[in-house]
């Protein structure tokens, strides 16, 4: 992997030689759903909020990290469109330079309101969780009643200009794996671009076992039998999903995209360039990490950055080669996805 930084000194590269340039930002660990893989229906305990760090301390980190060669920053969540006041961090994080691209994950329930602001502000892109199409399912799978906000608030995406509206669909043996070809015809009609995303072993309540992993190729396999060809898109981006064009076969017109993210059965952890900032300042270089680098104490107590710097860089080159997934000696982080930031 080549390094998009003007010199081979600032980039972030570990000890296997993948270059860090995507920056992933936990904004807060609240959110307003209670999804089945993520969360318990009650909930978790939620951070003081003098524990997250401010909006001008995640610029300074930003900043930074851009600073080393980081290219892509998404910010996440909890949901973080309940952060309040979200479009002033976009725009402080627009404003950087070289500017980064920026985007954002959230279950869209709030983005109605709010993706007129954010494009604004200088959001690029969204990425939306909907892991069901169908609304008694939906309520099951995240504990609330928000189906037709969340198609709203993609609609609201799409016509402020935070296009492609990417829709992240978490698969689920027994649960959503039977909407697959529903989402592929959504993607077809709609035109927007499915993940499918393999199930991961970060829900709170730890019920995870392999078994309700539907595999990538499972999902591939399903959709070309019920007559949906799919023409593969080639790109040089170190993206995980592979991705397809939709087409039937009686025809070759081709609208809409799908992707599979193989996270569990076939990791891309050879090539993964992700580094990631907590809520609460915590610096991970992997979704499963044991461990994190804390940067809110420095950063409160008057560290330069130069002692940032080489805080960030012991963590980069202390990344291991892959999260265990599948392994006997597999250890899940104390952290489920919500803590961590998706």
């Amino acid at each position: 992997m080549t390094t998009s930084a003007d010199s081979p000194h600032t980039a972030l590269v570990d000890t296997f030689g993948r270059v860090a340039d995507d920056l992933r930002i936990s904004v807060t660990d609240r959110c307003n759903l209670r999804c089945m893989y993520c969360m318990p229906a009650d909930g978790l305990p939620w951070l003081p909020r003098g524990d997250i760090l401010s909006f001008e301390e995640i610029a300074r980190v930003a900043g930074l990290l851009v600073g080393l060669g980081v290219r892509t920053i998404r910010l996440t969540g909890g949901e973080p469109l309940v952060r309040r006041d979200l479009p002033r961090l976009v725009e402080m994080l627009a404003g950087l330079d070289p500017r980064p691209d920026l985007s954002i994950t959230t279950n869209g329930v709030l983005l109605g309101g709010l993706a007129r602001p954010l494009a604004d502000a200088g959001l690029d892109r969204v990425n939306v969780s909907l892991d069901s199409l169908r609304q008694d399912r939906y309520e099951a799978i995240t504990r609330r009643d928000d189906l037709e906000r969340t198609l709203e608030g993609m609609e609201a995406a799409r016509a402020a200009g935070l296009t492609p509206v990417k829709v992240n669909v978490v698969v689920m043996r027994g649960v959503n794996d039977d909407e697959l070809v529903d989402f592929a015809g959504f993607a077809e009609t709609e035109d927007y671009s499915v993940r499918f995303i393999e199930y991961m072993p970060l829900d709170a309540d730890g019920r995870w076992t392999e078994s309700d992993v539907v595999s990538a190729e499972e999902i591939l396999d399903t959709l070309e039998r019920t007559g949906i060809s799919l023409q593969n898109v080639a790109d040089t981006n170190p993206e995980p999903a592979t991705r397809f064009r939709i087409s039937r076969h009686e025809t070759d017109d081709t609208r809409g995209e799908i992707g599979v993210i193989p996270s569990v059965t076939a990791p891309f952890c050879d090539r993964c360039n992700r580094i990631r900032l907590t809520a609460e300042g915590g610096f991970r270089t992997c979704l499963f990490a044991l461990d994190e680098a804390d940067l809110r104490e420095p950063l409160r107590s008057g560290a330069g950055d130069g002692d940032l710097e080489k805080m960030i860089r012991r963590a980069v080159r202390g990344k291991w080669a892959g999260h265990r997934i599948g392994q006997p000696d597999f250890e899940r982080p104390g952290k489920s996805m919500s803590q961590i930031g998706g």
